[in-house]
C-alpha cells in the first residue's frame, strides 16, 4: 500500500507537459532525438520487463539480444558487458564505441565491488592552452571536432581487462556476434536512422565516413535498410585474434597516428603503447538504508550523486512527494552546492589529490543545508565550491546481471553524438572528442556548460573529469538496483533521480527511469526541467522563490534493473526515451 500511495503522490504533481523552447535546452551538444515524454496515464501504467534468473538492459534492442545470449551459454555478467559493448559499438555507433572510453562498476556474487578505469587520455603533447588562440580565447572548434579534439581510446583495453580478470569465456566469443553483425549488416528501425541522420552533414564532408553511413547519392540511410561496416568487421576481427596489441600497438594505432598527424592532431604511438586501464575502489554511501556503489575519480558522478543523497537525506521526501515544491526546491539547492564542488575539487587521481572524504562528510552536508533557506533559491553567484580557497549525451549505459548474483553498469562514450564524426582510414570507427571535457580556460564553459576550474586543465597524460556515473545499489549487502545514463552533465541528475524515484517516491524500476526529469549544475543558474516535470502550481510557487525554468525535450536514457525484494524477480527497464532499446532476460 505504501508503494501505491507514493506513487500516487507522485503523480499528482506531474503535469501534462509543456511547450519546448528549444532556445533554451541544455547545450547544443544534447540535440533532440524525438523522444516524447510519458503522459501521467502512461507513466502510471509504466511496467517493467520482469525475469527471474538474469537480466540485460541496453539502448539498443540487438545489444541486449547478445548480451541475453551470451548468459544463456553460461556467460557471465561479465562477459555479457563485453559482449554488449562491442555489439553496441556496431549497432549504436553514435555512442557505443571502441574510439572512446568509460568507466564500469561491478558487485560480484562474492560481495566485492570493484571499479574498472578506461577514460580516455590527453596525448603526451597536449598543453594547457592548446585550445586558446594567440590572445587567450577560447576556440571552441579546437576541442570539439578537429584532431585536436581526440583522447586515446580505452575502451578496447577496458573491455578486455575485464574480460581477462573476471570473465569466463574467450574473446573470439564474446566478440563473434558483433563481428557478424558489422560483416552481414543489420536491418535499420526508425530510431537508429533517425539517430544516423542527425550528423549526415558532418559525414558527407569526409569521403571514408560517408562511404559508410551514406549512400552514394549523399541521403542517409532510412529505416528498412540494412546498413554493412566491413571496416569495421575487419577492424573487430583483427582485435579478436589479436588483442588490445592490435589497437594500441599494431596497425590499428597505426592508422589512427597517421590520421591524426596528417590532420594537425597531436598523437603518437606511444600515447597508444602507454595506454593502461586500472582497477580502484569505487565511491561509496549511505541513503535511507541503502549502500550506493558509485564511480570515483576522473569521474566526478560517484563523488556528486553521494554528496546530494547527503545533503538531502534528512528532508522527507517521501512525504512531500515527486515533483513538489519542496522536494524540488531542496533537490536543486543540493545539485546546485554539490556541483560547486564537483567543478572546483574534483580531477584525474594520477595529477591531484580528490578531497572525497570532506566532500561527503555529515559536518560538509550539515553546512551546506544550514545555507538553504526555505523560502528562497540561492543565486549560483553566491555559491562557490565550499571547501574553502584552493574546478555526453553521446554515451550510453548498459546494466546487466546474472544468475549467480555478479552485476555491472557500464557508461562508455565518445563524447557527442559520432564525437569528432572522423574515422581514420579505413579502421570503420568513430573518433571521441574528450579533450571538450577538460577546462580548456579557467571560467569557459565547456559544451554542456560546466563552468570548472585548474584542477581538470589539460596536462599530457591526463584523463579528462567525466560524468559518467555507473552506478550498483545494494541493500543488505545484496544487489537491489544497478542504474546510469548518457547525457553529458545530466547523467549525474538523471542517475540520482533514478534512485530517489525508487527509494523515496515508491516507483517501479520502468516508473522510474521514465518519469519527467530536473537538473542543475551550478552554472548557468538555471533549471532544466523535462515536459511534465513542474505543475502549474508548483512553477508559479518556485518562480516566486526566485528560481528560472527552461523546458527541454527528453534527455539521458537510463537502462536499469531492478531486484524486487517483495517478488525476487529482476525488473529490467529500457527508457522509453531510446525506443530502439530493450530489456530483457531469462
Amino acid at each position: 500500500m505504501r508503494r501505491v500511495a507514493l506513487l500516487l503522490s507522485a503523480l499528482a504533481f506531474i503535469g501534462s507537459g509543456a511547450l519546448v523552447n528549444a532556445k533554451d535546452g541544455p547545450p547544443a551538444a544534447l540535440p533532440d532525438l524525438g523522444a516524447v515524454h510519458a503522459t501521467r496515464a502512461e507513466l502510471a501504467a509504466a511496467q517493467p520487463v520482469t525475469a527471474k534468473h538474469a537480466m540485460v538492459v541496453t539502448a539498443q534492442h540487438l545489444a541486449t539480444e547478445i548480451g541475453v545470449d551470451i548468459l544463456k551459454k553460461g556467460g557471465n555478467a561479465v562477459d555479457a558487458a563485453v559482449a554488449v559493448g562491442y555489439a553496441l559499438a556496431v549497432v549504436h555507433p553514435c555512442c557505443g564505441n571502441i574510439g572512446g572510453g568509460g568507466f564500469m562498476t561491478l558487485h560480484l556474487a562474492d560481495g566485492r565491488n570493484l571499479f574498472l578505469d578506461f577514460r580516455e587520455k590527453a596525448p603526451l603533447a597536449a598543453t594547457t592552452t592548446m585550445f586558446q588562440d594567440a590572445n587567450g580565447n577560447v576556440v571552441p572548434e579546437r576541442s570539439r571536432s578537429s584532431w585536436l579534439a581526440i583522447g586515446v581510446p580505452g575502451t578496447v583495453m577496458g573491455l578486455d581487462e575485464a574480460l581477462t580478470t573476471y570473465g569466463t569465456m574467450s574473446r573470439a566469443e564474446v566478440m563473434a556476434p558483433a563481428i557478424a553483425l558489422a560483416r552481414k549488416g543489420f536491418v535499420l528501425n526508425a530510431s537508429d536512422a533517425h539517430i544516423l541522420a542527425l550528423r549526415a552533414k558532418v559525414f558527407a564532408s569526409q569521403p571514408n565516413v560517408a562511404a559508410i553511413f551514406l549512400h552514394p547519392d549523399g541521403k542517409p540511410y532510412s529505416a528498412g535498410e540494412r546498413l554493412v561496416q566491413p571496416a569495421l568487421a575487419k577492424t573487430l576481427d583483427l582485435i579478436a585474434r589479436k588483442g588490445p596489441d592490435a589497437f594500441y600497438k599494431g596497425p590499428i594505432a597505426r592508422a589512427i597516428v597517421a590520421a591524426s598527424q596528417q590532420g594537425g592532431g597531436l598523437f603518437t604511438m606511444k600515447d597508444f603503447a602507454d595506454y593502461s586501464a586500472p582497477w580502484s575502489a569505487p565511491v561509496t554511501c549511505r541513503y535511507h538504508g541503502y549502500q550506493v556503489v558509485s564511480t570515483p575519480p576522473p569521474s566526478s558522478g560517484g563523488t556528486t550523486v553521494c554528496e546530494i543523497l547527503q545533503i538531502v537525506a534528512p528532508y522527507p521526501f517521501a512525504k512531500w512527494g515527486f515533483g513538489s515544491t519542496q522536494v524540488t526546491h531542496y533537490l536543486v539547492e543540493a545539485e546546485r552546492c554539490a556541483f560547486a564542488d564537483r567543478n572546483t575539487y574534483l580531477g584525474d587521481p594520477a595529477f591531484v589529490t580528490n578531497p572525497i572524504a570532506k566532500l561527503l562528510s555529515a559536518d560538509h552536508a550539515a553546512k551546506i543545508r544550514s545555507e538553504i533557506a526555505p523560502d528562497r533559491a540561492t543565486p549560483s553567484s553566491e555559491v562557490k565550491g565550499s571547501l574553502g580557497a584552493d574546478e555526453g549525451q553521446h554515451t550510453t549505459q548498459y546494466s546487466i546481471v546474472d544468475a549467480q548474483g555478479n552485476a555491472v553498469s557500464v557508461t562508455y562514450t565518445i563524447n557527442f553524438f559520432f564525437g569528432t564524426g572522423k574515422i581514420a582510414g579505413d579502421t570503420g570507427f568513430f573518433l571521441n572528442n574528450e579533450m571538450d571535457d577538460f577546462t580548456s580556460k579557467p571560467g569557459v564553459a565547456n559544451a554542456f556548460g560546466l563552468v570548472q576550474g585548474k584542477t581538470n586543465e589539460i596536462q599530457p597524460g591526463k584523463r579528462p573529469l567525466s560524468s559518467m556515473t555507473p552506478t550498483i545499489v545494494l541493500k543488505s549487502g545484496k544487489l537491489f538496483m544497478v542504474t546510469g545514463s548518457p547525457g553529458g552533465s545530466t547523467i549525474i541528475s538523471t542517475t540520482l533521480e533514478s534512485i530517489l524515484n525508487v527509494v523515496d517516491f515508491g516507483m517501479n524500476m520502468q516508473q522510474a527511469v521514465d518519469a519527467p526529469r530536473l537538473h542543475h549544475q551550478w552554472l548557468p543558474d538555471i533549471v532544466t526541467v523535462e515536459p511534465g516535470y513542474l505543475s502549474p502550481k508548483v512553477k508559479v510557487a518556485l518562480e516566486g522563490m526566485g528560481y528560472t525554468f527552461r523546458v527541454h525535450s527528453p534527455w539521458g536514457a537510463d537502462e536499469a534493473i531492478l531486484r524486487n525484494p517483495a517478488t525476487s524477480l529482476l525488473e529490467g527497464a529500457n527508457d522509453n526515451r531510446r525506443p530502439s532499446g530493450l530489456a530483457a532476460g531469462y
